[in-house]
């Protein structure tokens, strides 16, 4: 992929094949699943017996028309939800119960069962798993490439200046492994592993795009205004002449002028671009701690809170994507200014009083609105309601694309 957002942003990355070596040996990717983990349901024969590793989502023992119990059981793996069913053979309901309330990573085996068109799973054995799990074998991730998502963030991280480009590499440092497999989201936009890091170069480009490419971020943002209109346009035509009724940009465009005018009062002043890059891999961050799922460890949580006991994350049942049960109390956008301030602390950073307050800002402010979470009333800065445009575009756009 050279181009991005409709072919309009260029991908521009000066890397030698030494050093995106020296990235990936670095920071690696995550391991992807072999083709036998990739379970199917609707691959597999009738009456055909499988062995497969699977996430609980729900159970519930119910009767059959002759008063006989059973378990109905809904799993999930990265292709989806897989239905399954267990019958009580000498009292296998009673004995499966308690391991069903204690864990959420299984091995089965079961039968393949199609009834009406419907596959289904019946259960013959059931086990917890005890041993370290690879969460990309059982979470939907992104289908894109990581290594060269991975090779590009750092690409423009390495051409930071100064503090910034010190920070930024320090919480990738720390915060690496966890950073590269993080969901952005758990429903509307890049809710699948990888999606964070995908979502924050998606934020870069268009920054880069906005600040290197076009010769004023104003005209830049109005031709981007500009090709949502157009997607809109064929959107509606779409549903008019095709019947698709896939409506991304809907609600969009009035928004943006909003925010176009907004920016206007700030037309005076140059954009900081390592500032509002600093900020782009910081924005999202928080959702290190904000989001839990099968996989997920608790570095952040410890990272910030060095002296608090941790018996509730050590008892977690993870499963799914979800929002983690401490962090939805304070979310994403607090967390992000809180592992900023603490990195600059710990890494004795010298930034003034002022740039420390606009990388903040650029976080608390980047969803835009109150009502949309934002932690301001509205940007103060022009670097703040760059930040929000990028993540309106990125976030919509990416309902748009074919590999996500």
């Amino acid at each position: 992929m050279d181009s991005y957002f409709y072919n309009i942003i260029p991908i521009r990355i000066t890397i030698t094949e030494e050093e995106r070596t020296k990235i990936l040996e670095q920071y690696p990717t995550p391991n992807l699943p072999a083709s036998e983990e990739h379970f199917q349901m609707d691959r597999e024969a009738h009456g055909s017996f499988v062995e497969i590793r699977v996430l609980l989502n729900d159970y519930q023992v119910q009767q059959t028309k002759t008063n006989k119990q059973y378990l109905k059981i809904r799993f999930s793996n990265n292709a989806g939800s897989l239905n399954a069913k267990m019958w009580d053979n000498q009292g296998a309901v009673e004995r499966t119960l308690p391991i069903l309330e204690q864990h959420s990573v299984f091995d089965i085996s079961a039968k393949v069962e199609e009834f009406n068109g419907f596959k289904s799973l019946t259960i013959e054995r059931i086990s917890p798993c005890t041993e370290e799990i690879n969460p990309f074998s059982l979470l939907p991730y992104t289908q894109q490439d990581m290594e060269s998502l991975t090779v590009e963030l750092f690409s423009y991280l390495y051409e930071l200046q100064g503090a910034y480009r010190e920070l930024s590499l320090s919480a990738m440092n720390r915060f690496w492994k966890q950073f590269s497999i993080r969901p952005a989201a758990k429903g509307f936009h890049h809710n699948y592993l990888g999606g964070l890091l995908k979502h924050t170069v998606g934020l870069m480009r268009f920054a880069r795009y906005i600040l290197k490419f076009e010769e004023n971020h104003f005209k830049a943002t109005m031709k981007l205004i500009q090709v949502v209109e157009k997607a809109h346009k064929k959107e509606l035509w779409n549903a008019i002449e095709k019947d698709e009724k896939q409506f991304v940009w809907k609600d969009t465009i009035d928004h943006l002028y909003q925010m176009f005018y907004g920016m206007m009062q700030h037309k005076d002043t140059t954009p900081n671009y390592d500032l509002l890059i600093t900020s782009i891999l910081f924005h999202d961050i928080g959702k290190l701690l904000e989001y839990d799922h099968a996989g997920k460890t608790f570095d952040g949580f410890s990272f910030l809170y060095p002296t608090a006991t941790d018996e509730s994350t050590s008892i977690r049942k993870q499963a799914g994507i979800t929002m983690d049960e401490l962090g939805v109390m304070i979310g994403h956008i607090p967390y992000g200014v809180l592992l900023l301030t603490k990195l600059i602390e710990i890494e004795n950073l010298t930034f003034s009083l002022e740039e420390i307050h606009q990388l903040s800002h650029c976080i608390l402010c980047h969803h835009g609105l109150p009502e949309w979470g934002s932690a301001v009333r509205s940007p103060l800065t022009v670097e703040g309601y760059l930040i929000h445009i990028v993540d309106y575009l990125d976030s919509r756009y990416e309902n748009t694309e074919a590999i996500k």
